[in-house]
């Protein structure tokens, strides 16, 4: 998780990377029975580097005690580990970009539950879905339960909705303990959302007809000559060699250079 979250800091891939002060990872209990999926960072989240920590943040503290939970016995990440400027909606590029950041986060810890935080978080479990029709409600997908929740900062926007957002919060328990009746999801269903959020990231940054996600650093790049580099190949014995799957070893000769951003995850 410490690596990832370096990936994350010093990740270049979208536009974000320009306006942001700081990436927000995301943080917690990297083996928690539950993970929350907020929607991107906020001004404080982007001034300390932390998830949660303005106002809003301050409600899901309390909502987080009236469910019998706190902060160090969950994780909390976002679509985007980037502030939007203004506090803007994510665009589809950006979510894209980020989503293997995510999907690594998910296969690492593993959880039980997941809640969502908002609609673009519900969005990645539930498309095609309402929040204001789903709210609350509890769902299998992909072999874990995933709950959708009203945003915090909702409450703070309509009065209204806070008693709800509360109602809601009062039900976790009831579904962390139906949760621990399952069990969770094996290694490889996260080995194949990961695979896939990498191929969906590759299509909006590597593809021509979506290259302005990139627009500055490709530029950049263009400008600092990348020095040869000599590596002497040793090989294996043939038992411990695992071939590539043809599809990645396909698109790894076809992205070239290009294609060392993602090695972490390759790895």
């Amino acid at each position: 998780m410490k690596e990832l979250e370096g990936q994350v800091r010093t990740c270049q891939l979208c536009r974000l990377a320009k306006t942001r002060t700081k990436a927000v990872p995301g943080e917690g209990d990297v083996r928690a029975e539950v993970m929350f999926i907020g929607e991107g960072p906020g001004y404080h989240e982007d001034k300390q580097g932390r998830p949660f920590v303005g106002a809003a943040g301050q409600f899901l503290n309390e909502l987080l005690g009236i469910a019998g939970l706190s902060r160090e016995s969950v994780y909390i990440a976002n679509v985007v580990k980037c502030r939007p400027p203004q506090n803007r909606d994510p665009m589809p590029d950006e979510i894209a970009a980020c989503a293997p950041y995510l999907a690594r986060q998910m296969a690492l810890i593993n959880p039980r539950i997941i809640v969502t935080l908002g609609r673009y978080s519900m969005a990645q479990f539930f498309p095609g879905e309402r929040i204001s029709q789903i709210h609350g409600t509890a769902r299998m997908v992909d072999g874990r339960m995933c709950v959708a929740m009203y945003h915090p900062a909702a409450g703070l926007h309509q009065a209204s909705l806070a008693d709800v957002i509360r109602s809601d919060f009062r039900k976790l328990p009831i579904f962390v303990e139906q949760a621990r009746l399952m069990t969770r999801p094996p290694i490889e269903v996260a080995a194949e959302q990961v695979a896939e959020a990498e191929e969906a990231r590759e299509a909006v940054v590597y593809e021509p007809e979506t290259s302005a996600v990139l627009e500055e650093s490709a530029a950049y790049k263009a400008e600092i000559p990348t020095p040869p580099v000599e590596v002497q190949a040793v090989a294996a014995p043939e038992s411990e060699v695992a071939p590539a799957p043809a599809s990645r070893r396909k698109k790894a000769s076809e992205k070239g250079a290009e294609y060392k951003q993602l090695s972490f995850f390759d790895t």
